[in-house]
This record gives structure tokens, sequence and C-alpha cells, in this order.
């Protein structure tokens, strides 16, 4: 993708919780946590599957985007062609995503648009009422603990902010979310990450939303 290929050769090399380093032979892709560690495991370019798989206790991580990304592993990959697939097995289409809003040829779509075309027992997920979103995207959607992803999409096609209860630079492509994750309180903007974008709310949210609305407003914890 001519994007990420810019924004590696600008030397911006970290995305989400991945830190890409340049090494004599290619690059090393690993945990943002585990710079300078020397006792990581080393891994193959088919296994990045398996590091997204589960967190450090074991249990599977059904949003690849949450800030659980497991520690102690390296990846080593010969060119940008396998630095892609590393990544898109561990954040799948979101380099996609990138460099279609790059190109100006991203479509988003509101969370009300997505719930409203949801069918079968999914269907009851539209009844969910505005302070409902706000509450549970609010917590769902937070970058520490919820979901490193920039939100791109609106509430409804009133342009309503996703919720009221998310920070200004979770909408924000040029801040690190995962510098919010890390410090939510004294995290200010950075141009030095590849940001995760999200177009439209997951399915997970999606079925949490439905869950909201059969727990007649109890919002779900984030995933």
């Amino acid at each position: 993708m001519k994007e990420f290929r810019r924004l590696l050769g600008a030397k911006i090399s970290q995305i989400g919780q991945l830190e890409i380093v340049s090494s004599d032979e290619g690059f090393l892709l690993y945990h943002r946590d585990d710079v300078g560690r020397t006792d990581l495991r080393i891994y193959e370019i088919d296994d990045a599957f398996e590091v997204a798989k589960v967190d450090d206790a074991g249990s599977y991580r059904p949003l690849k985007t949450a800030p659980n990304l497991r520690h102690g592993w390296k990846i080593f990959a010969r060119d940008l062609l396998q630095i892609e697939k590393v990544i898109d097995a561990i954040y799948p289409g979101r380099i996609a995503v990138l460099q279609a809003f790059k190109s100006g040829q991203l479509s988003t779509s509101s969370l009300r648009e997505t719930l409203n075309r949801q069918s079968g027992m999914y269907r009851v997920a539209a009844k969910i009422s505005d302070e409902q979103i706000d509450e549970l995207v609010g917590d769902f959607c937070r970058s520490d603990g919820g979901c490193l992803r920039t939100i791109l999409w609106k509430r409804d096609v009133s342009e309503q902010r996703a919720s009221s209860r998310l920070p200004p630079e979770k909408f924000d492509p040029t801040v690190d979310q995962y510098v919010i994750a890390k410090r939510p309180r004294s995290a200010t903007a950075a141009t030095d990450s590849i940001p995760l974008l999200c177009q439209e709310a997951c399915n997970l949210l999606v079925a949490a939303c439905r869950d909201a609305v059969k727990l007649g407003g109890a919002a779900p914890s984030a995933p």
C-alpha cells in the first residue's frame, strides 16, 4: 500500500501496539512495550495470527485492536510486503482502510445506519437510545481498555459525535491512541504513529448495542 510505505519511509515505525525496527537484513516487529528486551521468542511470519489470538493470560482476543496484544515475541520480515502481511494478520484490514482514507475514498457509516441495517437477532439493536449509545460507546470504544482505533463515524446523520464521554483525541487520526491507553490523563497529540482507523461500528459493538437493549439500559462492558 502506497500510503503505508510512505509512512514507513518517513521513519514512522509504530502502529497500534506494534514497533517496526530496521535491521541489517530487513525489519523486526514486536510489541512496543518490549523495546530493549533480549529474551523475546522468535516467531515466523505465518505465526502472526497466533500472536494476535490471545492476550498475556492466554485468553482469546475477540477484538484485535483492543490494547491487550500479548508480549514476549518478535517477528523478522525481509521486506515491506512481509511487514504488511504481519500487520494485516495482527490488525486485519487496517492498512487497506488507511490507504482508502488517505486517498479520499473511504466511506464511513454512522452507528445508526449500521444498526438499522441489522437483521435477525440483531435487529433489536436499532432500538438503543441516544443516551445508551453515549454510555456504551464511551466505555466500549475507549482507548484505555477498549479499542485502539480512531473513530471516524458519527452517532447518526445529524453528525453527532459517537459519544460525549470520549475525549476529542479519540476522533483525531494524528493522535497515538496507545499513548492515550497508557497515559489517559496526560497524553498529547502525536504524529509519529500509523493510525488504526475505524470507519464503522464493528460487529462486537453492534452485539453490545443489542445486549444493552435487552438488558434494559445496562451497558455491557468493553471487550
